[in-house]
């Protein structure tokens, strides 16, 4: 059920508790910070106290509708070199799903964008950076046969940053579109992890000063509160582009998107909704907040 009906139903009838209502807020993930926004602008009202559940939902409409952007940044193609994506995120979050689903999206019968004149049919190239799971290697390469996108792998153990750097040579040299890096999950906490995404980074930027040119953190609707300290962590390491946001479909909530925009200012690029391959969108806010919430 959708955040704002099972609040109305939660209300119906009945006079705003403050201290209720202000629980129902942050259990939506909606956040302290705009909570707090939304019970002030309440109890700015005249006659406050005869307030109905339809003006909550109302004022909640209004709060998150300022903090999401009017229009969600395409991925293009960039003339003369690859467009690279780094896709980051902690185990468990359907990252390398995620991966799939984006290259899907940009490939041509993804429908997403045109193709510049010096690109080859090859739109897209996948690189396998995830090289301490075995199965993560194969899993993307399952992927890779199905979609037919080609991709660049190496041992088990090999180096990411090594990978990358060679995966942006061949894009390059191919005329390929978009790179997109898969890496390896990662808890957010651990230092010496982190760091080796830095250097990917770094990696990359030795081919192009300007790459990687997307960094978006896969994060999982239901993990709640969890993923906002998921994206404190990894913008500060690397300062992300945006998010892919996963589980929408199934977690009532989806407040999470709205907190971490209003506090990192980090917009969501993409939605997962689903198991399909086709399950997989840009982020609209309208949409979502008449859908989602």
């Amino acid at each position: 059920m959708k955040f704002l009906e099972a609040l109305a139903q939660q209300f119906a009838g009945k006079p705003i508790d403050w201290d209720e209502l202000e629980h129902a807020l942050v259990r939506a993930d909606l956040g302290v910070p705009l909570t707090t926004r939304i019970i002030g602008k309440l109890q700015e009202r005249e006659a406050w106290a005869l307030l109905g559940i339809q003006d909550v939902i109302k004022v909640a409409r209004e709060e998150i509708a300022k903090i999401l952007p009017s229009e969600t940044k395409p991925i293009e193609p960039i003339s003369g070199k690859p467009n690279v994506i780094l896709i980051v995120g902690v185990n468990g979050t359907g990252k390398t799903t995620s991966v799939a689903k984006l290259a899907n999206y940009l490939s041509p019968r993804g429908g997403s964008n045109e193709l510049p004149r010096n690109a080859s049919p090859a739109r897209t190239l996948l690189a396998a950076a995830d090289t301490f799971r075995a199965a993560a290697i194969e899993q993307l390469g399952v992927w890779a046969d199905r979609l037919g996108i080609e991709m660049v792998q190496g041992q088990y153990g090999a180096d990411p940053a090594a990978l990358c750097f060679d995966a942006y040579q061949k894009a390059a040299n191919d005329k390929t579109a978009f790179l997109l890096c898969d890496t390896a999950g990662r808890l957010h906490t651990k230092s010496n992890l982190m760091a080796e995404l830095q250097k990917v980074k770094r990696a990359l930027s030795k081919n192009d000063p300007t790459a990687p040119h997307e960094i978006l953190l896969v994060v999982d609707a239901t993990t709640g509160g969890n993923a906002l300290s998921q994206a404190r962590e990894f913008h500060q390491t690397l300062g992300l582009t945006g998010l892919i946001v996963t589980k929408l479909d199934g977690s009532g909530k989806g407040g999470i998107v709205v907190a971490i925009q209003d506090e990192l200012k980090i917009p969501t690029r993409f939605i997962g909704t689903g198991e399909r391959i086709e399950d997989f969108a840009p982020f609209e806010a309208r949409e979502f907040v008449a859908e989602m919430l």
